[in-house]
């Protein structure tokens, strides 16, 4: 039940986001989400310890969103209440930029939890790592992000201050649990190939740590519409030239799955705290 939403009004996302969270509080009998995650590769398994599933609805079901078209991410979007009684809202299904090309489609996620009336949103994703130090399975809070897209999710003359985009509060409440994580610069590239050597050496020389093809234009919509952000990268592998050893989409999953259980247990103690 997609929506079209390639109007040339500018007001044509959010009012699709409406739409979607009205669905979703018809589906869930939840009014009102308090918090949301995006669950990228390897954090699945924090949506099963938050607390009881209200609702596990097939993301096509609700305006906007549509069944997820790569492997290892999840299809729909849950309602769980947590055991302090507020809902999370579990994004399992995220459209990559490098899917249409659509930022809209992008954003649609974050807009519809804020319209659900969501205030902190969690964003993690898997990704390579391009300090040697960072093995694969080593999760790292993400202090800032470039946006290496040129892309944006907003559109015509909104300007938004990005100097506090990933919260440093919650970013606080997230070392209270682990005082060892540590924190990162994440870059992301378009996809759907992976980043060249070349490239890679050039995120460092910009500052980055991290290299992957999501979360930094959810980030910005999310800011846009008032958002509290805390991102968390798994790292899944090197990123290339780091190691000698080719890419692969598996590789991600494996690394995942390995790091599941352990960031799970991690993720899902932060957002009780936040």
């Amino acid at each position: 039940m997609d929506t079209p939403v390639d109007s040339s009004d500018p007001r044509a996302p959010f009012e699709l986001a409406h739409k979607a969270a009205e669905r979703l509080a018809e589906l869930t009998g939840i009014a009102q989400h308090d918090v949301a995650l995006v669950l990228g590769s390897g954090w699945g398994g924090a949506a099963d310890l938050l607390g009881e599933t209200v609702a596990d609805i097939p993301a096509e079901q609700v305006p906007g969103f549509r069944a997820p078209a790569v492997a290892g991410h999840g299809g729909s979007i849950r309602s769980i209440r947590i055991e302090d009684g507020r809902h999370a809202l579990v994004l399992g299904s995220r459209t990559h930029y490098y899917e249409s090309r659509d930022v809209r489609a992008v954003a649609h996620g974050v807009r519809t939890a804020a319209a659900a009336g969501v205030r902190q949103l969690v964003l993690t994703n898997g990704c390579g790592g391009l300090d040697p130090a960072l093995l694969p399975g080593t999760p790292v809070l993400i202090a800032d992000h470039l946006n290496l897209t040129a892309a944006s999710p907003i559109e015509g003359a909104t300007f938004v201050d990005l100097t506090d985009l990933y919260s440093s509060r919650l970013r606080d409440i997230a070392r209270e649990v682990d005082p060892t994580l540590t924190e990162g610069v994440y870059v992301q590239f378009p996809g759907p190939h992976y980043e060249t050597p070349a490239e890679v050496r050039m995120a460092a020389m910009l500052g980055g740590t991290l290299v992957g093809m999501s979360t930094a234009l959810e980030a910005i919509a999310a800011r846009h519409v008032g958002l509290e952000i805390l991102g968390l990268s798994l790292v899944t592998n090197l990123a290339a030239g780091i190691s000698a050893d080719p890419l692969s989409h598996e590789e991600v999953l494996e690394a995942g799955r390995a790091a599941g259980p352990r960031i799970s247990r991690l993720l899902a103690q932060i957002v009780r705290r936040i």
